[in-house]
């Protein structure tokens, strides 16, 4: 490993040598490796992603810049590899080609066959596990060709390193080439366990709430100003238990030794948690959908998609917490 780093270090030197092009030198096969080192921005989490080891991938790294005869990262051990204005370039290109050959190899390898190939999908941990997780399930019913890996994670998922291929997420898009929309409005209830209220003083108005205590989300590590509802719901509430998993919050409220602010999709699972002041303490967010413009076309991404769109559609009721139970789309028509 310390031989190929030492390797890469000496490579501007080499390149001042013979700056001339010769496409003769250019294995296409290294255009992944550099993609992939330009999205991790570690050789080691793009061999990963590869299924290769670090210094196939130094190697085949090495390999491009000299045969376009440029320096296309510039590598430290704090920062890793980041790119070089001309590798930058470069990435712009390579990123297209891969979308153009995905585009061509689904439509000449799904003539006259089912649907097939991958798709990532990123989003927020809660909605990712209690919402995306069943329904993405059946949507295989109908398409058992297309892989689907589920990314519930409780921070951003970037669209534009590939992290995902289509992100739902608490706010727009950051700006660039995305197509998104609004997914669904959801909202979320004050809930506790029978077993808290029966123990803790009544809770008969917002003014009660004052002798209670609350799991919530650590604000200073919170993803999403979004997430931090607690304050602006009940003004004054004391948390003593805090998480950055919404899902640790539900678990924590299980107990019976704290109230929680839930999403109805997901306490309305669960017959143990009751809601506190229903109809008081409500708050409402919204989720988006999105995914890279030059993606959204190929038949696989827009197939995912739509049927995410007709699961919220049905499921309004139950994400708003006016109807208990979930739906399911027809799949024969997604």
């Amino acid at each position: 490993m310390q031989r190929s780093i030492k390797a890469l270090e000496k490579h501007p030197i080499d390149m001042q040598k013979d700056s001339k092009l010769d496409l003769s030198r250019l294995n296409w096969d290294d255009l992944r490796y550099f993609l992939e080192v330009a999205r991790t921005q570690r050789a080691s989490g793009a061999a990963k992603r590869l299924g290769v080891d670090y210094t196939t991938v130094a190697r085949r790294v090495r390999a491009l810049e000299d045969a376009l005869g440029t320096l296309l990262f510039d590598k430290s051990r704090s920062g890793g590899f980041l790119l070089t204005a001309e590798g930058q370039r470069l990435l712009g290109f390579v990123d297209s080609m891969e979308t153009t050959v995905q585009s061509a190899a689904e439509q000449i390898a799904n003539t006259g066959h089912a649907l097939s190939g991958h798709v990532r999908v990123g989003s927020t941990e809660g909605f990712g596990c209690f919402f995306l997780a069943p329904q993405l399930a059946r949507f295989q019913d109908a398409h058992p060709n297309i892989s689907i890996d589920l990314l519930p994670v409780p921070h951003f998922v970037s669209l534009s390193k590939r992290e995902a291929d289509i992100a739902v997420t608490l706010e727009r898009p950051e700006q660039g080439q995305y197509v998104y929309t609004k997914l669904c409005e959801y909202r979320l209830q004050l809930y506790a366990t029978a077993e808290y209220l029966e123990a803790h003083p009544p809770i008969r108005m917002t003014d009660d709430l004052r002798q209670h205590r609350f799991a919530s989300y650590i604000d200073d590590l919170a993803f999403s100003y979004e997430l931090l509802y607690l304050e602006r719901a009940v003004p004054g509430a004391v948390s003593r238990w805090r998480s950055t998993s919404v899902i640790a919050q539900y678990f924590a409220a299980l107990q019976g030794r704290a109230l929680a602010i839930l999403p109805c999709f997901m306490a309305s699972l669960e017959a143990r948690l009751v809601p506190v002041l229903p109809g008081e303490i409500v708050v409402t967010r919204a989720f988006y959908l999105s995914c890279r413009e030059d993606l959204r076309k190929l038949r696989r991404i827009t197939t995912v998609w739509d049927y995410l769109r007709a699961a919220a559609e049905i499921n309004r009721g139950f994400l708003m917490g006016d109807t208990p139970d979930m739906q399911w789309p027809d799949i024969t028509a997604s």
